[in-house]
């Protein structure tokens, strides 16, 4: 159990990191040969067909001229649900 517990825990980081590096790569900040835009596109390679079920169920909300995904958070209030149930 407390392997399964490291793993959600890490897995979590990650998708913390790789929603700010999402921000960055949104907004301009990285340009591609930014050596952060590395770890940014191995994360998106991880995360992406994670997440992709849960954008099929939940579109982003639209916020004036952005679009929100919240796809990311759901994937993270569930994973600390199962998380407190180990």
């Amino acid at each position: 159990m407390t392997l399964v517990r490291f793993l959600i825990d890490w897995f979590i980081l990650g998708m913390f990191v790789w929603i700010v590096l999402s921000y960055l790569v949104s907004f301009g900040r990285l340009g591609w040969d930014h050596p952060l835009r590395k770890v940014y596109d191995a994360l998106s390679r991880v995360m992406d067909p994670i997440l992709r079920p849960i954008r099929k169920v939940v579109p982003p909300v639209n916020i004036g001229g952005a679009a929100l995904d919240l796809s990311a958070i759901i994937l993270i209030f569930g994973l600390t649900f199962v998380r407190t149930l180990l």
